[in-house]
């Protein structure tokens, strides 16, 4: 009698006891997975230009008071070559590093929330009695064509109420946060209305944190006192705007074979007959750039004050390249200009075109181990063309100097 053969199908289906087939698909979903995350939808243009900070750091109440959040703008970017820290392996290695000017900011007001059922509630909001055009503007659609009398009978009855409503912080409030503005004088990116965001006050008791926040009022506050070199930090920002994108370019769909009628960068089958409507998962051409995006922990490698002349002028030299040089590129970076006060160098890219403002937040995930960070040499070559030379001083002894006009 002849033995019986099965095929592989019913042999498949006899139950465990017969093995699968040798490179046979294990499942749809892991041999042809879908095209694009379904987490970022909807992708339609953000309705805010500044990056808004949706949650702040868990408070801890025994540190001191202390701020969680600051605004930065994209200048552009560079490399770097580092010496890596893991331990048993010693090499350098070459990095891209963005670079973020951070003005100054100027603290303004304050804001109390309350707890209720439904979440947060401002109780009260104290504001400064000077308030700068450039965060008045903020109020205003035409500031050429308005009266410019924002705040103006506030500061009249500022003294008669600040010290009743602190007392109605301290005494009521869960949450404090100050409003601070940035100096858009400062900077050379053509816009005069500041941007203006609250930022919430960590560490300490209520009263703490209201003597804290009042005590900022109409002062500045530097990023240095805000972050910290090598700490791990959120960005908060809009991408980068592509317009009305097709659907390969958008989701990454497989083109169709080339003799495809009627164009090849498509999706053949948008859906069954039924149900009888197009659904929200089927990839479709459309918007595509000018999300509102958020980037968790994002090394700052350095911290650069400005301010000091001896300092700026070595912001880019190291221990190891003791080149007097200045982060500034040869020729300034491309569509930006100079940077010409306080800069984060932040390890990787950065969300958003050149001149964008960036909001930056202390990390919502803490406990990610950070290293020292060993840099042996910032590049400050021109950005345009081949870049051969580091500074214009090094140039000049390579090639010679200009020629003089007669």
């Amino acid at each position: 009698k002849l033995p019986v053969r099965h095929s592989s199908h019913s042999a498949r289906h006899k139950g465990s006891q017969a093995l699968p087939l040798a490179g046979g698909m294990s499942h749809r979903k892991f041999e042809a997975p879908r095209h694009g995350s379904l987490g970022f939808l909807p992708r339609k243009r953000s309705k805010r230009h500044r990056g808004k900070v949706k949650s702040f750091p868990k408070d801890d109440q025994t540190q001191a008071p202390h701020l969680t959040a600051f605004i930065g703008y994209k200048a552009g970017m560079t490399h770097v070559v580092r010496e890596t820290t893991q331990p048993g392996t010693k090499k350098e290695v070459v990095e891209g590093v963005t670079i973020l000017e951070a003005p100054p900011m100027i603290v303004v007001g304050m804001v109390g929330y309350v707890e209720t059922p439904r979440g947060k509630r401002t109780l009260t909001t104290v504001w400064s009695k000077v308030l700068s055009d450039g965060m008045r503007r903020r109020f205003y659609k035409n500031w050429y064509k308005s009266k410019k009398k924002a705040f103006t009978k506030y500061a009249q009855r500022y003294e008669a109420t600040i010290e009743e409503e602190l007392k109605r912080m301290k005494k009521y409030c869960s949450t404090i946060r100050v409003i601070a503005h940035t100096q858009m004088d400062l900077l050379n990116i053509g816009q005069k209305k500041a941007h203006i965001m609250e930022i919430q006050v960590n560490g300490g008791s209520v009263a703490e944190k209201v003597d804290f926040g009042f005590g900022l009022f109409e002062k500045p506050v530097y990023v240095d006192g805000v972050f910290e070199e090598d700490e791990m930090i959120d960005l908060i920002g809009v991408t980068k705007g592509k317009g009305f994108e097709g659907v390969t370019t958008r989701w990454g769909t497989t083109r169709l074979p080339r003799k495809t009628h009627k164009g090849l960068r498509k999706v053949a089958c948008i859906g069954a007959w039924h149900p009888a409507r197009v659904q929200f998962t089927v990839a479709r051409a459309g918007q595509n750039g000018y999300h509102h995006r958020t980037e968790i922990n994002k090394k700052i490698y350095r911290i650069g004050k400005m301010e000091d002349p001896e300092k700026a002028k070595r912001s880019a030299s190291t221990e190891f390249d003791l080149t007097e040089k200045s982060i500034n590129p040869m020729g300034g970076f491309p569509h930006y200009g100079l940077v010409t006060n306080d800069f984060l160098m932040i390890k990787g890219c950065v969300v958003g075109t050149k001149k964008r403002v960036i909001t930056l937040r202390k990390t919502l995930v803490p406990g990610v181990k950070s290293s020292k960070t060993v840099l042996k040499f910032i590049d400050t070559s021109a950005k345009f063309g081949h870049g051969r030379f580091q500074t214009s001083e090094e140039k000049i002894k390579q090639i010679g100097g200009r020629k003089a006009r007669e």
